[in-house]
């Protein structure tokens, strides 16, 4: 039986360890048969990225600040050389200073703000527009990101980040109209509270992770990996007629009013 992905060649940005929902993103895309690029920021997390990829038959790294143009560039000139287009990419970038996690969200300062939207939520806009020309040369592709429910409601100690999300969902929306006469689509998984690096500098989170097992229909937390399988599906042929939609991988706990 063919794979999801036979054939297919996408970007996954935002690798940093083997914990992070990015690493089970690249596992679940390979497992389908698709080759990967996966990037890492900064000299720290080349040689764990190195080590994660050997793992991988037939992936490659490539070295990403999201916040340096020219460094982008370089990743999406490093595609067009290696496999003259690109089929699907994944953003599974965000960021925000710790201080602006801690505390109330009306501290938030100028440029906290401006860092988390930019790195979380202006990102997808600026690759997307990069990886244009990549995909319209495999006639199509899919483009995914990651989000989380305090982009929608509010959850305590997400603050500017939750602001950040519920831009990236807006730029979903508006990029998949942009980008649907190409035949491109973007949408987005918003998965559940997930123990990773980056989750443990939100205030409260241990707390967080227990009343959401506690409380949502299927009594457990996400598994990474869950979140992996979710954005193979959209970035395959399976999702072709999904586009500007936010997919829930949460157990369930979005549609509780509590």
């Amino acid at each position: 039986m063919p794979k999801l992905l036979e054939g297919k060649k996408g970007l996954v940005l935002g690798i940093a360890n083997k914990r992070s929902i990015a690493w089970s993103v690249a596992t679940s895309a390979a497992r389908e048969g698709a080759e990967i690029l996966f990037t890492y920021q900064g000299e720290r997390l080349e040689q764990n990225a190195k080590e994660l990829a050997a793992t991988l038959p037939g992936s490659r790294i490539f070295a990403c600040d999201i916040t340096r143009e020219d460094q982008v560039d370089a990743v999406m000139d490093h595609l067009e050389k290696t496999w003259g287009g690109l089929d699907f990419l994944v953003h599974c970038i965000a960021y925000a200073k710790s201080e602006d996690l801690e505390g109330s969200y009306v501290k938030t300062k100028k440029d906290g703000f401006e860092t988390a939207l930019g790195i979380s939520a202006y990102s997808l806009t600026l690759l997307s527009r990069k990886a244009l020309p990549l995909m319209e040369k495999r006639g199509g592709g899919s483009i995914v990101t990651l989000t989380y429910l305090g982009g929608d409601r509010v959850t305590p100690g997400y603050n500017v980040m939750g602001v950040a999300k519920a831009a990236l969902q807006a730029s979903v929306k508006y990029l998949a109209y942009d980008l649907g006469p190409k035949n491109i689509r973007v949408n987005a998984v918003s998965a559940g509270p997930i123990n990773t690096l980056a989750a443990r500098g939100i205030s409260g989170f241990t707390e967080i992770m227990k009343y959401v097992r506690e409380k949502a229909p299927i009594r457990r937390n996400t598994e990474p990996e869950e979140v992996g399988d979710a954005t193979i599906f959209l970035c395959s042929h399976l999702s072709r007629g999904i586009t500007g939609e936010v997919i829930f991988v949460d157990n369930g706990f979005n549609i509780l009013g509590c």
